[in-house]
């Protein structure tokens, strides 16, 4: 399972350089989880400078995994996580959701470097 943090798809969606470091997490639609709030986070940066019906498509393409609502039993594991390693909430939300399922978490975020079952990726 794999669950690729909000810079990995916006990398991914609009085809940076560093696209393709996200690429096999994202492609691979059968073992890809997306939490809602990746899905508010890609809309909030894409909906800065891209017209919304190309916006609504790159969210129709997070979509083909399969999406993660924060319940209640989440929201509480997601505080424990944000306690445990000072990290914000969304942050925590979905690197929780990550550890929920025993998904690789793939990020470029520095605040997840060297945590368990991240696969980070330094910016230079």
């Amino acid at each position: 399972m794999n669950l690729v943090d909000s810079s990995g798809w916006i990398e991914y969606l609009q085809d940076t350089p560093r696209a393709d470091l996200f690429a096999d997490a994202i492609e691979d639609r059968n073992a890809l989880l997306v939490p809602t709030i990746a899905l508010f986070e890609v809309h909030k940066v894409l909906s800065r400078g891209l017209p919304v019906e190309l916006v609504e498509r790159c969210l129709n393409v997070m979509r083909l995994g399969r999406v993660l609502d924060i319940t209640d039993a989440r929201a509480i594991a997601a505080s424990r996580i944000a306690a445990r390693h000072q990290l914000a909430m969304a942050d925590a939300a979905m690197y929780s959701m990550a550890q929920e399922f025993g998904a690789t978490f793939w990020t470029q975020d520095a605040d997840y470097q060297g945590l368990a079952g991240v696969h980070y990726f330094p910016k230079n």
